[in-house]
């Protein structure tokens, strides 16, 4: 059969790496392992533009129990190097969350791009001995939403619901129930594909930078990724000869 007459079979893309992630778990090598794997996976996949991790804890406010729980300072840094990397990761990363969001379920959380909860969500700061927790998740809360909006959190403990999350901006979606997660996923993952590019890493580093960089401390490196950009843009002049040549 020649090659022109052969069924062009549809191009199909692999399911993005996929991980759950659960508020009552306790911080283990294991814990830290699973991040740092779902990191490697989309670093190795060359078409790999997002990563999902859904984040599941308990109805209500029952809370998830003490967090870090009785751990050494060294698995403590070593889980926060696995959220740096995560939220340094050449891929977005999408999450889910659902019930109770505290400890490493927020932790995670807010170190991914793209947030997606269901309406029976409720954000709480971790716990542990009866004190809250000063991990980065104060450091994050901070850059992310500001420090007075960040306060209700931080000093006094309050939670915050599904409709107060969206308000701040640490959700982008909320949906009416569990099932309606897959179809946010999915059109997630298809905005993400068509609007990351290659630029990701360098365009969250701006973001991040910019409340606490001024203005001429930050034009060297918006020109260096301007630059960047450019070159990734056909010569004007090379694409005009292209046509003509066409023509």
């Amino acid at each position: 059969m020649p090659v022109s007459d052969m069924p062009i079979s549809p191009l199909v893309c692999p399911p993005p790496p996929q991980e759950v992630i659960s508020s009552t778990d306790t911080l283990t090598e294991d814990l830290v392992a699973r991040v740092t794997r779902i990191c490697d996976q989309v670093e190795d996949d060359i078409n790999g533009t997002c990563a999902v991790l859904h984040i599941q804890g308990p109805a209500g406010d029952e809370g998830s129990g003490d967090w870090p729980s009785p751990v050494s300072l060294r698995l403590v840094n070593k889980w926060e190097r696995a959220l740096r990397r995560l939220e340094q990761s050449s891929a977005a990363a999408i999450a889910t969350v659902s019930g109770y969001c505290s400890g490493l379920a927020l932790d995670v959380l807010l170190a991914t791009d793209y947030r997606i909860a269901t309406a029976d969500v409720l954000l709480a700061p971790p716990v542990t001995s009866g004190r809250l927790w000063p991990g980065m998740a104060v450091h994050r809360l901070a850059h992310q939403i500001g420090v007075a909006k960040a306060r209700k959190l931080v000093l006094f403990g309050m939670g915050v619901t599904a409709g107060e999350g969206i308000q701040l901006g640490l959700f982008d979606e909320v949906v009416p129930d569990h099932e309606d997660l897959a179809d946010a996923v999915a059109g997630a993952s298809g905005l993400l594909t068509r609007t990351v590019g290659t630029g990701l890493p360098v365009r969250r580093r701006l973001l991040l930078e910019a409340a606490t960089t001024s203005f001429e401390e930050s034009l060297g490196a918006h020109l260096a990724a301007c630059d960047r950009m450019l070159r990734y843009q056909p010569d004007e002049n090379t694409s005009k000869g292209q046509r003509e040549g066409a023509a």
